[in-house]
């Protein structure tokens, strides 16, 4: 019986390894895999951002769009980048598996990268042979390339993205007390590191990009990508790899619940058996609530092919409860997402029209100013998990200090007050230009340091060690065991539904605001432009969107936990 007991404390439950054999407590997972797997996503990130940061000046210099067309075009790719994980996050769940996805998907990405770089040199080809500034409109091989490359690039990160954060979740054991902590600061730890790549990716590529060449600006981040795979292969002989308990398809199983309750929607009671009134009577006692009460209905749809009889479990019930108390959480959170694409858009062409120079002779890329977002989350990172997440402990008895819904509700108002200092700035740059007679001067540099825009970068930077890391830590542990690449797909979607929402306000009010001799809100001459107007907007979308996240957080039910606080 010792022996037994030793052999349990020294295996993992639920996991094994490469090979399929039980794992060592002690010679696998923990921070031992995790750090692979952070390495791994942190050079994915400075290769997407190298893409994604500065897009937007490639796209109206080298490709010729206006200034709307392209933060049109660079939300609708941002936005499909972070919807697609929904598709890989549920082939991960149901068929590949989250290592096999991963492998799958740094492939593709490479392919996406390696076609971008292609793509950067037949654009420069043509400008040195007198073809400046193409338009996407004449559908020239090079122009083609580049949108197949960058969708791919989109494809590619997202079967990597959910994949890899749950895959570095498993490596802690959460029925562990140690481990359980360690998983907590995980999240905290990865996007720290994840912050690191992204601010070496806005100095150096960046750079690169403004002052060398855009064929070595692209080529820098596909061999990043090349060095990813390496060190997440690596790291294979020390991953824990979790054993499905249930070989049901975990989608299939919970879309039962909703199709039996559906069936015995009308039904008041049926005659059960005495484990059905069993399964009745805790229910209340897990959820503390008769929430979504409907749905346990569905334990009543009998299938006479099953050796139980059942078509759905009592866990299936409540799994399916886990999924649908995500939704209002998941709406409200939209009026951060969209504050969140103005970083890589509007914020850069706005740096763009300002002074930039540090020292003589040295002038940062405005697109570099993404850098001071890092800044703030690399500062500020180690004083929440070090020192706000003990003394909080120690005051709420709650292993994170706060709870995940007050976390990403503190960041959503930060970004709320980040839009309102953005508009206030902006009015001053305006008024800077209008005084020194550089309105009707688009190229002009408004003598206004670009200092002035660090503090709305800071915010945003903040805020996202509220909400982002909040947002990732909640969709992974509040979904099933089996559906957490899935859970952080519906995170990553937050991101892309926002920046769709993002492109379909500028389409709008572009087209509202501009004609008959009037400058829209996005004139490519900024300093005609009503860029405050947008801000303004933006801070009372994010208001309302705070407002209504509160009142659903206060109805939220946290799923029954299995971890050991």
């Amino acid at each position: 019986m010792a022996t037994e007991t030793l052999l349990s404390e020294e295996t993992v439950d639920g996991s094994v390894d490469y090979r399929g054999r039980r794992v060592s407590r002690f010679n696998s997972g923990g921070w031992r895999s995790a750090s692979f797997i952070i390495g791994t996503e942190a050079a994915e990130r400075f290769a997407y951002h190298g893409v994604l940061s500065n897009l937007i000046t490639y796209l109206t210099g080298p490709l010729g769009e206006s200034t709307a067309t392209a933060a049109e075009n660079v939300n609708l790719w941002s936005g499909t980048a972070t919807l697609i994980p929904l598709l890989g996050g549920a082939v991960a769940d149901s068929f590949l598996g989250r290592y096999y996805t991963i492998l799958l998907a740094s492939l593709i990405y490479i392919l996406g990268l390696s076609l971008l770089t292609l793509s950067a040199f037949l654009t420069s080809l043509s400008n040195f042979n007198g073809q400046n500034n193409l338009s996407t409109e004449s559908y020239s091989p090079q122009t083609v390339i580049f949108f197949i490359s960058l969708y791919l690039v989109a494809v590619g990160q997202g079967g990597h993205k959910p994949c890899l954060m749950a895959f570095g979740a498993d490596q802690f054991d959460g029925k562990n007390s140690e481990e359980s902590k360690s998983k907590s600061s995980f999240f905290n730890w990865w996007y720290f590191s994840l912050s690191i790549a992204i601010m070496l990716s806005l100095v150096v590529v960046v750079y690169i990009q403004d002052n060398i060449n855009w064929i070595l600006g692209f080529g820098v981040p596909c061999a990043v990508m090349v060095a990813s795979l390496v060190i997440f292969l690596v790291g294979t002989k020390t991953y824990r790899f979790t054993v499905k308990r249930n070989e049901k398809n975990p989608f299939g199983r919970i879309s039962r619940v909703f199709v039996a309750a559906a069936k015995n929607w009308k039904t008041s009671s049926l005659v059960m058996g005495s484990e059905d009134h069993e399964a009745r009577a805790i229910l209340p006692q897990q959820n503390n609530s008769q929430q979504f009460k409907f749905l346990n209905k569905a334990l009543d749809e009998k299938d006479d092919s099953l050796e139980d009889g059942k078509m759905c479990s009592l866990n299936d019930v409540e799994d399916a409860k886990a999924l649908l108390r995500l939704a209002p959480i998941w709406v409200t959170s939209l009026g951060y997402a969209i504050v969140f694409a103005q970083s890589t858009t509007f914020f850069t062409k706005q740096g763009a029209t300002m002074d930039r120079t540090i020292f003589k002779g040295f002038v940062i890329p405005s697109a570099s100013l993404q850098f001071f977002i890092g800044v703030s989350i690399v500062l500020l990172m180690p004083i929440y998990d070090r020192m706000f997440v003990p003394i909080a402990r120690a005051i709420t008895q709650k292993p994170s200090g706060i709870t995940m819904l007050q976390r990403i509700g503190t960041g959503m108002l930060l970004s709320t007050i980040s839009m309102v200092i953005a508009a206030l700035v902006e009015m001053k740059r305006l008024e800077t230009a209008k005084e020194y007679g550089l309105v009707d001067e688009p190229n002009a540099i408004i003598p206004m340091s670009v200092w002035w825009l660090i503090p709305q970068y800071l915010l945003l930077g903040l805020a996202d060690v509220f909400t982002i890391v909040g947002l990732q830590e909640f969709f992974c542990d509040q979904v099933p065991k089996d559906l957490r690449s899935f859970g952080l797909s519906l995170y990553f979607s937050i991101i892309g539904v926002g920046s769709f929402l993002s492109s379909f306000l500028v389409s709008i009010i572009n087209k509202a605001t501009g004609g008959e001799g009037r400058e829209s809100w996005f004139a490519n001459n900024l300093n005609q432009a009503h860029l405050d107007y947008f801000y303004w907007l933006l801070a009372g979308l994010s208001a309302l969107g705070l407002a209504a996240y509160l009142h659903s957080s206060k109805s939220y039910i946290y799923k029954r936990e299995d971890n050991v606080n």
